[in-house]
């Protein structure tokens, strides 16, 4: 059950610096905010009452003013690769999806900083949601508390983790919603709790030219830029924020941040696109583009997804697109897809809910009560789960 909204504070969305400012208003001694921090991030505890070292009456004088409380896993589906996406509710009913990518070496947590997302690019499916409000900090981090929950990933300080890298690839425009990205960045990276360094966390951005200099000066994190095109015209459509901050000012944008950073490379992220944007007169263009500016170039071939105008490029386009770029020095590797056969397209999966959502409130019929008319809502949600999944893979064979 979710807690009613006001009752108490999302203890999540604190910082440490809050926490103790917090310790201090309810009387407790200075030390207490470390300890109850290193409950809550370095263990994984639930629950104030299992703070065997914090006395009884102060654990229920947290209970009573801040919430332990987790997201709620609405859906889950898991790939024959491993990769698990989740679609997680928060207290409002809104929902978010966080994906976990697993690899040999490493694994990866994709976490949303929006619900929804107002920019509306093209190949996204995201895009075809509206925004409909910004995460807070503690949301953001939520994501990651449940991943390492279902994964069993406690204490945060093992030497062996389950989640190694965070990207801020999912939903949403992080740069749209900077403070509390910022905030959540501060919590996750805390070397007293969930510890995360801060060079395994990548921030993808589709180019919010102003805030890219204050993630240079603030936040120490790696950057991405969603740049998929090579013409502002072409961008213009496919990344419509282009039309605000064409892409002279965001490769300038990128070199300052290069410069502040000492010479950090950039990510720039490139989805091939068959027939749009995958030729070796683009390319080359690409390689001109970004001249001076240390980076790396991730090639990513397109996931189609029911509706979408575009296919994805060759798999020779693609190898001879990577080849002209490395030849010009640069690293491009082709991102391998991953949970193709659970709708790996952002927002696919929120969009099957929504879906199910609206056929559950439109279906009332007298003769069923309000438990079979949920019922029927969510055997209809699974239906279209298994059609959009099946459209999926009918297409890319």
């Amino acid at each position: 059950m979710f807690l009613l909204l006001g009752t108490t504070k999302n203890f999540f969305d604190l910082t440490i610096e809050e926490l103790r400012t917090a310790i201090e208003l309810l009387k407790g001694p200075a030390f207490r905010a470390d300890q109850i921090w290193r409950w809550v991030y370095q263990l994984g505890v639930q629950a104030f009452s299992t703070m065997n070292n914090v006395p009884l009456l102060f654990r229920e004088t947290l209970g009573l003013h801040y919430s332990l409380e987790r997201t709620q896993e609405h859906q889950v589906l898991i790939s024959k690769d491993k990769t698990i996406k989740w679609l997680l509710a928060f207290s409002d009913a809104n929902q978010v999806e966080t994906v976990w990518i697993p690899e040999q070496t490493r694994s990866t947590l994709c976490i949303s900083s929006q619900v929804g997302c107002t920019l509306n690019c093209k190949f996204c499916h995201t895009g075809t949601q509206p925004l409909v409000r910004n995460l807070r900090a503690g949301e953001i981090v939520a994501q990651l508390l449940h991943a390492k929950d279902v994964l069993q990933d406690w204490p945060s300080h093992a030497p062996t983790r389950k989640i190694n890298n965070i990207v801020m690839m999912g939903m949403g425009e992080p740069l749209l919603n900077y403070e509390q990205v910022a905030k959540a960045i501060q919590i996750m990276t805390h070397p007293q709790g969930l510890d995360i360094s801060r060079k395994k966390i990548t921030l993808s951005t589709s180019g919010i030219v102003p805030q890219i200099k204050r993630c240079a000066e603030e936040l120490g994190v790696n950057l991405a830029i969603s740049l998929h095109a090579v013409t502002d015209e072409l961008r213009n459509y496919l990344v419509p924020i282009n039309k605000k901050y064409p892409i002279n000012e965001l490769l300038q944008a990128c070199r300052d941040y290069a410069s502040i950073t000492g010479y950090r490379r950039i990510t720039f992220e490139y989805v091939m696109l068959n027939g749009i944007n995958d030729s070796p007169a683009d390319a080359k263009k690409l390689v001109a583009l970004i001249k001076g500016i240390p980076a790396k170039i991730n090639l990513i071939p397109f996931n189609p997804w029911p509706g979408t105008e575009f296919e994805c490029s060759t798999e020779s386009n693609i190898k001879q697109f990577a080849a002209i770029i490395e030849k010009a020095g640069y690293i491009a590797p082709v991102r391998t897809p991953r949970g193709e056969d659970i709708m790996a397209a952002c927002g696919q999966l929120k969009s099957a809910s929504i879906k199910a959502k609206a056929y559950q409130a439109s279906y009332r019929p007298q003769s069923h009560s309000l438990e079979d008319s949920e019922k029927l809502g969510i055997e209809k949600m699974a239906t279209e789960l298994e059609k959009l999944s099946r459209a999926v893979l009918a297409k890319k064979e």
